[in-house]
């Protein structure tokens, strides 16, 4: 196990993966990366459509996402402070 971030920088990554993981997930609850039932690649396809929504998740977390990251590192700099 990794010791926690200890710097400003450390802290904004990791909330940044935090909330890229996140996305990632509810892209595929939204159903982003599926292939329609009829031209259905099978697990193969399931697998690098899942590389796809964690790039597609990554990205938008770099743009500024929805604002998890910066929430949890203020969260994680508070904590750290205390």
């Amino acid at each position: 196990m990794q010791p926690p971030p200890r710097t400003n920088d450390a802290l904004k990554s990791a909330a940044r993966q935090l909330e890229a993981n996140f996305l990632s997930r509810m892209l595929k609850s939204a159903g982003i990366g599926e292939a329609p039932e009829a031209f259905g690649g099978g697990i193969g396809e399931d697998q690098f459509a899942s590389f796809l929504r964690e790039e597609q998740a990554r990205e938008m977390a770099d743009a500024g996402g929805i604002g998890l990251a910066q929430s949890l590192f203020e969260a994680m700099k508070e904590d750290r402070d205390a």
